[in-house]
């Protein structure tokens, strides 16, 4: 389960909400930020609390980088030089075919 929030740092975003029949609550507003392939694991605390967190997939091909720390740690490196602007061009024409 993810560290527990204080709860300051949540953000009311409505009141008295009452589900449904079906036990179904509408969370149109609250989930206006997040994209729409977005899914959720969903805990409960002891004092009936249910806490949303955010998860999305990845595909099965790009698995192997967040598997792998030196590959990751390297790619996090390099996204993070390019943000400093510390990158530079480099031209791989010397390596192409002649055809």
């Amino acid at each position: 389960m993810p560290k527990a929030k204080k709860k300051e740092d949540l953000v009311l975003i409505a009141r008295d909400v009452r589900p449904d029949a079906k036990k179904r609550v509408t969370l149109g507003k609250a989930l206006a930020a997040f994209e729409e392939d977005v899914l959720f694991d969903v805990y409960r605390n002891d004092s009936g609390q249910i806490v949303l967190d955010p998860q999305v997939s990845i595909p099965a091909s790009e698995a192997w980088l967040y598997r792998n720390p030196k590959a990751l740690a390297a790619v996090r490196r390099g996204l993070q030089d390019a943000a400093e602007g510390k990158t530079s061009a480099v031209s791989f024409l010397a390596y192409a075919d002649e055809e």
